[in-house]
């Protein structure tokens, strides 16, 4: 049958969600459903229905999810996603004789008109269709049929009654008339990825710094003796910033001074020596065989191990010398290294993606990728991917994706936020965000809901970040230990996945460059050594954020985050609820670090289906208090210098029976 049949009546239109008209796919995790919604409809008063079509890319054949109406021609329909990799999906809607015979009869009998001539077409129709049914089913049909040819004289009644009764109905829907149904004439792609790309703990850390003692530099083996504390913590992923030779053109000093002494270990940003590039591990780190053990050990402690991919090179990186074609040169025949003026990267030299080579190029950055995936890699930290060309990530994405689907790419791009969702949409699975500079109630409000609102929540997988090597923000600076507990809190349970720079963070380092937010003694450019059992350390605090999340399903997405009133502007209130119900959580957040504030927050009873005036338990998860209330304004007092925020799992009432109240 032509597409363009006239007998084809059916618009769809609206369809939710559709990126860019298909361009670019949705994005789901194993186990989570697509919600799709469009306006369907047809010409006149006849009635329409429609299904959701999806299928694997693997498959050919589609299958089928009936859609509900919801009024005003919107419709809905929803499926499960089951497996990692690329899906298609799409809509078909057709006008549905039998339902519009029935709603007609219906009417008409209503209205005290005979009915006899439309017993009699009904009949016909539901005999047709048993021809297209099959054993049980084609025979109860055309029982059906001669069950209202048979009454439809001495007891309309009772033949009206079949005609409209649930059972034939229901069995009529299993054999649609589909000859003139119209199809949305694009299949929409999702990208499936999983459970890890929506939730999940990094810990940062530089492995050179993890000597068993001051000035020593460290190595793989070293960091082994610390994946215990770190998985003890609750992080599910260990982030190693470049584990490649570092360059010596060029080697920046402490502080990124542009001169280095002869004991300056240099950026590991500045990759690549005559010991190697992209494909080799810095000697004194250890062996490949070392980090691939490393990587290993971490596995079998359910613990991911992440590297950055950051293409750039030092000038000493062994593609300088062997495709010069790849790399800008000035007019004095000096290589052009990396600016953001006014800031300079004298160690660094981008690659030229403008080159006439560029297949080769692209072909050599996707091998670096395929090279540590073979070495047990599956998660990448994606450095300034917004300075290469947005063409390049799609392919390279897609092309990793194709063989090795369970790969995860974090962008790592600081930027303008239209660039930021680009790089979102044409694959990236997490994106940093500007989390770390939104600290009042009403910017972090309001970027929340930019985040999952609609269309961007589709896309777009926020990793909340409150600080990082390369920023230390002023909250951080001058609010002390309370800013770092209240920015763990916020990062942790506003997004469902989250980072911290690892020991800096614990140890509240915050030493910045006066007017900037730059770590002052970065590790950026000097070997550190971390005391990780030193008593005033967050780790503790860290440890009970970490178990709270695994232990509360509510806290591992992002998108079902609401803002809920309190009556003081220092704190803000917000909720997240998992799709059951079955677990509630209220987070009481004090965003003034250095002073104590007491408010009033209004529970959404409602929302949670508790009466007002009806007791309900309230577990505080943090302090494992516990509270009975039961109006809708609660008090709540935070002290920054104690605990500044709350975690309240609400228990609600179930039952009474006799005098004793259940809880969940």
């Amino acid at each position: 049958m032509a597409d363009n049949d006239g007998r084809k009546r059916v618009v769809i239109e609206a369809v939710s969600p559709e990126i860019e008209s298909g361009d670019f796919a949705v994005k789901r995790v194993v186990g989570e459903t697509l919600v799709v919604e469009a306006d369907i409809f047809a010409d006149g008063h006849d009635e329409v229905s429609a299904v959701l079509l999806y299928r694997a890319a693997s498959e050919t054949q589609w299958t089928e999810a009936a859609m509900s109406p919801l009024g005003n021609d919107r419709w809905r329909g929803v499926f499960t996603v089951d497996r990692i990799g690329f899906y298609h999906y799409t809509l078909r809607g057709w006008v549905d004789h039998f339902l519009t015979w029935q709603k007609d009869l219906r009417k008409k009998y209503g209205a005290g008109i005979g009915v006899d001539q439309e017993l009699l077409i009904g009949s016909d129709l539901i005999e047709q269709t048993s021809r297209d049914a099959a054993g049980e089913d084609a025979k109860n049909l055309l029982a059906f049929a001669g069950a209202i040819r048979e009454e439809r004289m001495d007891n309309a009644g009772r033949a009206v009654s079949i005609a409209l009764s649930g059972e034939l109905t229901e069995l009529m829907k299993r054999y649609p008339d589909k000859r003139f149904a119209a199809t949305y004439p694009r299949e929409l792609p999702l990208v499936a990825d999983r459970q890890k790309a929506l939730f999940s703990a990094w810990y940062e850390i530089f492995p050179r710094s993890c000597g068993p003692e001051p000035g020593r530099h460290g190595t793989f083996r070293d960091c082994e003796r610390l994946l215990p504390e770190v998985v003890h913590m609750g992080f599910d992923v260990v982030y190693f910033p470049p584990v490649h030779p570092i360059g010596s053109t060029n080697r920046k000093g402490k502080d990124n001074t542009i001169t280095a002494a002869p004991e300056d270990p240099g950026s590991p940003w500045a990759i690549g020596s005559h010991q190697g590039g992209h494909k080799a591990v810095h000697p004194a780190l250890g062996t490949m065989e070392d980090f691939e053990r490393f990587v290993k050990l971490a596995g079998e402690k359910k613990i991911e191990v992440a590297i950055d991919l950051a293409f750039q090179c030092s000038p000493d990186h062994p593609y300088v010398k062997d495709h010069p074609e790849w790399f800008r040169w000035r007019p004095d025949g000096t290589i052009q290294y990396a600016e953001n003026p006014p800031k300079k990267y004298e160690d660094i030299v981008p690659f030229d993606f403008g080159t006439e080579d560029w297949e080769h190029l692209w072909q050599e950055l996707k091998s670096v990728v395929l090279f540590w995936i073979e070495k047990g890699v599956r998660i990448f930290r994606v450095d300034n991917p917004h300075t290469k060309p947005f063409a390049f990530w799609q392919w390279l994405i897609r092309e990793v994706k194709k063989d090795y689907p369970d790969v995860i790419f974090l962008a790592e791009a600081f930027t303008r936020p239209k660039v930021m969702y680009r790089l979102a949409r044409i694959g990236f699975t997490q994106s940093y965000t500007y989390f770390t500079w939104r600290t009042t109630k009403k910017e972090i409000t309001a970027y929340l809901q930019e985040l999952t609102g609609a269309g961007v929540r589709e896309y777009f997988r926020p990793n909340f970040w409150p600080n990082t090597p390369d920023i230390l923000h002023e909250y951080l600076q001058y609010g002390g230990r309370p800013a770092f507990l209240v920015r763990l809190i916020l990062a942790a349970t506003l997004s469902s996945s989250y980072g911290i720079y690892g020991p800096v963070y614990e140890q509240a380092v915050n030493e910045a460059f006066p007017g900037r937010e730059e770590y002052r003694s970065s590790e950026k450019y000097e070997i550190k050594f971390w005391d990780w059992s030193r008593p005033d350390s967050l780790g503790n605090f860290v440890t009970a954020v970490n178990r709270i999340r695994r232990e509360n399903p509510a806290l591992q997405t992002t998108n079902n985050v609401t803002f809920y009133e309190s009556d003081n502007d220092n704190v803000i209130f917000y909720g997240k609820i998992n799709a059951d119900m079955t677990n509630i959580l209220l987070i009481v957040v004090n965003l003034d670090p250095f002073h104590k504030q007491a408010c009033r927050i209004r529970v959404p009873l409602k929302t949670l289906g508790v009466e007002p005036g009806r007791p309900y338990l309230i577990h505080e998860l943090l302090s494992d208090d516990k509270y009975i209330w039961q109006e809708e304004w609660n008090p709540v007092e935070l002290d920054p210098g104690f605990l500044p925020a709350r975690i309240f799992r609400v228990r609600r009432r179930l039952r009474r029976e006799q005098d004793f109240d259940y809880f969940m």
